[in-house]
C-alpha cells in the first residue's frame, strides 16, 4: 500500500511516499519560504522523481497539529483535496506522536516542543515501550518553563521550541537534559506515514470534508504532570 504523507507543522515541511513499511522517497525544505509555495511543487517533484502518479497512490496522510496554524491548514487542505478527489483514505495522525517516532527505542523521556510563540510552546511526554511509543502526558500549550519544573530524569529534547529554549532546559535539568540531533529537530513526514499505515491496518480513517487541524488552546489544556511512578531516568 503506497501511501503519499504531509508533514506541514513546522517551516521544515517534509513530504514522503512509503509503501508498506518501505521509504519510498522523501524531501525536506527547513526554508522560509511558505508552504502555499511550495508544497504542491515538492509533492510534483516527488512523484515524479518516484515514477509514480497521483492515481498510484492508495491513501494520504496528514499531519493535523499541534503547529503553525497556517501551515497545518495548508497541509490539510492539500491531503484533504487529494483524498476528496482520488476517493482513497485520508489518515490524521497527531503532529508530536509522529516526531516522537524519529527517536526509536530511545531510553530516555521524550520531549517534543514546538514553538507556539507568546513564550509557550507545544509539548508532550513519550516513553519507549519495547516496540512501543507511549505518550504520557497529552500535548498541551504550556510555558517552557512550568513544563521544564515537573520534569524528573533523563530527557531528550527535540524541535524548534528545544532550540530556542536550550538555555533555559540545561540550566533547569542539567546533565539530566538531551537533545536530538539536528537530523532529528524537525518532524518528519515519514514518520507521519508508518504512524497512518498503523492506523489503516486498525481501520482507521477520517472524512475529508470533516477533517480539522488540531489546535491547542490552553483553556482546553487540563494538564497533569506525571511521570511513571517507576520512571528514574
Amino acid at each position: 500500500m503506497k501511501i503519499l504523507a504531509l508533514e506541514t507543522a513546522t517551516m521544515a515541511g517534509s513530504i514522503a511516499i512509503v509503501d508498506d513499511e518501505e521509504l519510498i522517497a522523501e524531501v525536506k525544505l527547513n526554508i522560509n519560504v511558505a508552504h502555499s509555495e511550495r508544497l504542491i511543487s515538492s509533492i510534483d517533484y516527488l512523484l515524479n522523481a518516484s515514477r509514480l502518479s497521483i492515481k498510484d497512490i492508495d491513501a494520504f496522510a496528514v499531519s493535523i497539529g499541534p503547529g503553525s496554524f497556517t501551515g497545518l491548514r495548508i497541509g490539510l487542505s492539500t491531503a484533504k483535496g487529494f483524498s476528496y478527489a482520488a476517493k482513497k483514505p485520508l489518515v490524521p495522525v497527531p503532529t508530536l506522536d509522529a516526531f516522537a517516532r524519529i527517536l526509536p527505542f530511545c531510553s530516555h523521556l521524550i520531549c517534543p516542543m514546538l514553538d507556539a510563540r507568546k513564550n509557550e510552546i507545544y509539548a508532550a511526554f513519550y516513553k519507549w515501550e519495547d516496540t512501543v511509543c507511549r505518550k504520557i502526558m497529552p500535548e498541551t500549550a504550556i510555558n517552557p518553563a512550568d513544563l521544564l519544573k515537573n520534569i524528573k530524569g533523563k530527557t531528550i529534547f527535540t524541535g524548534d521550541g528545544a532550540k530556542i529554549y536550550k538555555k533555559l532546559i540545561i540550566d533547569t535539568l542539567k546533565d539530566d537534559a538531551t537533545f536530538a540531533p539536528a537530523s532529528k529537530m524537525s518532524p518528519s513526514a515519514s514518520s507521519v506515514a508508518e504512524i497512518a499505515i498503523e492506523k489503516l491496518k486498525e481501520g482507521i480513517t477520517t472524512d475529508p470534508v470533516t477533517l480539522t487541524p488540531f489546535y491547542i488552546r490552553k483553556s482546553e489544556a487540563e494538564i497533569k504532570f506525571k511521570i511513571y511512578p517507576d520512571y528514574s531516568g
